[in-house]
């Protein structure tokens, strides 16, 4: 089973930065069920490629059990199935995780990628293969394997080989990868419990929460556990909606249902205008909710917003550029892509910065980098910060008592 991912950024040898494997060297993994090898078919400044090559040993995988002869005759050793996720996860750890030690530069960076997969299983066709992949931005293209090439009437395989095309972050794609080839090939090699349901949702984030087959894709992933799936959704769900409503009056008195988030940005925004502050950067800014809402205000000269995700940006964008029409509008505001552990200069010179709901969803570890990426580097005259108060979730009717908000949450 062969899976190859091409650039032609520049230069395209990054690549072996981000996937942490030198494109002058083979290398060879071994695995429970097989072996990987990594190899560079053209590495050129102008172009390169990485190849994963997964050799599967079927009667590794079932010696000393009691074994029919499926388990001996079938399409694993040929397909890409839940054994490639394993060995993107494994041999490819660091660029799945977002990490580079030589060049953490690169690991936020949008670059055109192009993953080809030799033989994808499709239980569901080609039309399910598009709604999977192109509501992510990527352009598809499949071609279907006959049967038998000698016996055309037999028609058809579930069988395609299929490129995948997009300019993303390489996390990005490996992510979408390790969800979406199981899902489409409905299987798994091993048991599915409720580590995979965190898996789930941690290779998902930031853009399962939204993708229209949501509700398929947990499903199929968690190979249709009802108890599972309705978990893992229920926390999908909060990502869309987590917070509780409160309730205010209006001028006759009459109740009006109000979300505490509503309630937050009213609030931040009330305290941005306070100081003074007409250029602001939302750093954490998601799918775009708080520079939306400046956007609408004349009183902020210039806005911006930073996230990692690129799905979120990518609906950030979709959002503003609805809301602004005038070319003059769109120059006072921007969004990019960037980690707020890494110094950037796209951060400075900006009177305020609101960090929404953010430093949560940080490792404490992490959290000095950010303090000085915030408070040294960037520097604004301002700086709000938004984040959970724990003794707060008894308002939260679904959640249970030592439970976070979020799944995604390090701490409250």
């Amino acid at each position: 089973m062969l899976l190859t991912i091409t650039t032609t950024h520049s230069p395209a040898t990054d690549l072996g930065y981000l996937l942490g494997k030198h494109p002058d060297r083979f290398q060879s993994f071994d695995l429970s069920f097989g072996r990987a090898q990594v190899f560079y078919p053209e590495a050129t400044a102008d172009r390169c490629t990485a190849a994963l090559l997964l050799e599967i040993d079927s009667v590794k995988l079932v010696r000393g059990q009691a074994t029919t002869l499926d388990q001996y005759v079938n399409d694993r050793p040929y397909v890409a199935s839940s054994f490639m996720s394993v060995a993107i996860a494994q041999v490819f750890r660091s660029a799945l995780s977002g990490q580079c030690k030589d060049r953490p530069d690169l690991t936020t960076q949008e670059i055109p990628l192009q993953a080809k997969l030799s033989v994808l299983p499709c239980r569901g066709g080609e039309g399910f293969l598009h709604r999977l992949f192109e509501p992510l931005g990527y352009t598809i293209r499949a071609t279907q394997h006959s049967l038998d090439e000698h016996a055309p009437e037999w028609g058809n395989s579930s069988y395609f080989s299929v490129e995948l095309t997009a300019t993303t972050s390489l996390q990005t794609l490996l992510s979408h990868l390790y969800v979406l080839i199981p899902v489409l090939d409905e299987d798994k090699h091993y048991w599915v419990g409720e580590e995979e349901v965190e898996k789930l949702l941690r290779h998902g984030e930031g853009w399962l929460s939204s993708h229209p087959e949501k509700a398929q894709i947990t499903q199929r992933y968690l190979k249709r556990q009802r108890d599972l799936t309705q978990a893992a959704l229920v926390q999908l769900s909060a990502e869309e909606s987590p917070e509780p409503i409160s309730v205010s009056y209006d001028s006759e008195g009459s109740e009006k249902p109000i979300s505490l988030n509503q309630i937050r940005y009213e609030t931040v925004i009330a305290s941005l205008k306070k100081s003074h502050a007409k250029r602001v950067i939302d750093l954490g800014c998601g799918e775009g909710k708080l520079p939306v809402q400046l956007a609408k205000d004349p009183f902020f000269e210039q806005i911006a917003g930073m996230d990692v995700s690129h799905r979120s940006l990518g609906i950030a964008q979709e959002k503003l550029d609805r809301l602004l029409i005038l070319e003059s509008q769109k120059q006072r505001i921007q969004v990019f892509q960037g980690a707020l552990t890494y110094r950037d200069r796209r951060l400075e010179n900006y009177d305020a910065a609101t960090l929404i709901e953010v430093i949560e969803h940080l490792d404490e570890s992490r959290l000095a980098a950010l303090e000085r990426v915030v408070f040294e580097f960037a520097h604004p005259h301002t700086v709000l910060i938004t984040t959970p108060n724990s003794e707060y979730n008894v308002k939260f009717e679904n959640l249970r008592t030592g439970k976070l908000r979020h799944h995604d949450h390090r701490f409250e």
